[in-house]
């Protein structure tokens, strides 16, 4: 059993004794029952990861000596897949719950062994065709005239399945396209749709913030934001500003929202420190932004306006002056 290993081309990484962070660099759940000592005839559930965000939850049938970051071969449909214990214990089911998971509909397949190295080479294998697979994939969407965007591709541990993650903005009528897969690349074929912002935590990049995007780092969740939260906040409805990478508004606009929304139920003026602006001032600090300040269109119309009553006033003396005249 190797103590570390990797897949997809350093992509993902498993470690026995660490956490795992994927592709995405999405962290796992803190176990904060870690130290409590637990029956393990108490609850037999763990979470599994596998590429990307996509988790799923297993019953521990044979009582395996799990703990996180230990690679798992789980039952799947056709098959098994390759995934990594990210959490155990009474914190899976508080997760499914939070999650809204309905048990009495998603069906918990078991966990059939811990991997081995022919079962980590076999997935290996699988994730190195991802790449040529999504680009091939794309093209055939295209040939056939179809309004949608393959994001991303992730095959199965053991290779006879994979998901084609795609983006649109409508409705698709993908059954041919699925036909035109299986006859291509001989295997079975699952659609699913995800969102801009998805797409976006699956790239990854840099906001504006200096920050990596909170979608690719620590967001397992998307939450819809509205417009309503820039407008409670008191922020300027600049779409250019607002907007994210992914063309949706920021997630981060959701933040701060609670504070707001406390502070109007109770009255409360919010507000930025002025002294620390005339502080500034007095010091001789210049903004950075320099010309791309927006107050500049403020002092150039103050100015305009100040010169035009300069005006005014000169020819309102002067006719005045004529008609004494």
């Amino acid at each position: 059993m190797l103590d570390k290993f990797t897949l997809n081309n350093d992509s993902c990484q498993y470690s026995c004794k660490s956490c795992c962070r994927n592709s995405a660099h999405m962290l796992p759940v803190t176990d904060w029952l870690s130290d409590i000592p637990q029956d393990l005839n108490e609850n037999d559930l763990v979470e599994v990861q596998f590429k990307n965000t996509r988790k799923g939850y297993y019953h521990n049938d044979l009582h395996l000596p799990l703990e996180k970051g230990t690679p798992v071969i789980v039952a799947a449909n056709p098959g098994y897949d390759l995934g990594e214990v990210v959490l155990t214990g009474r914190l899976v089911p508080l997760q499914m719950k939070k999650n809204h998971i309905d048990t009495t509909r998603y069906e918990v397949r078991s966990v059939l062994r811990i991997a081995d190295d022919a079962d980590l080479i076999r997935a290996e294998e699988a994730h190195k065709k991802e790449s040529n697979t999504m680009i091939k994939a794309r093209q055939l969407a295209k040939s056939l005239g179809l309004e949608m965007k393959i994001g991303d591709v992730e095959y199965q541990g053991d290779g006879t399945k994979a998901i084609f993650y795609y983006i649109a903005d409508g409705r698709v009528d993908f059954r041919q396209l699925i036909k035109v897969y299986a006859e291509t690349f001989r295997i079975r074929i699952e659609m699913k749709q995800i969102g801009a912002r998805q797409e976006a935590g699956r790239i990854g990049g840099t906001g504006p913030c200096g920050r990596e995007l909170c979608c690719s780092t620590w967001m397992t969740n998307f939450t819809s934001v509205g417009t309503g939260a820039a407008r409670l906040q008191n922020i300027s409805p600049n779409p250019q500003k607002l907007a994210g990478q992914c063309a949706k508004l920021k997630c981060c606009l959701n933040y701060e929202v609670p504070v707001y929304e406390d502070a109007r139920r109770n009255g409360v003026v919010l507000g930025t420190p002025v002294a620390a602006e005339e502080q500034e001032e007095d010091l001789g600090f210049k903004n950075a932004v320099g010309e791309g300040d927006v107050t500049r269109f403020d002092r150039k119309k103050k100015d305009n306006n100040h010169n035009n009553q300069h005006r005014n006033n000169d020819r309102h003396q002067r006719h005045h002056h004529d008609n004494r005249r």
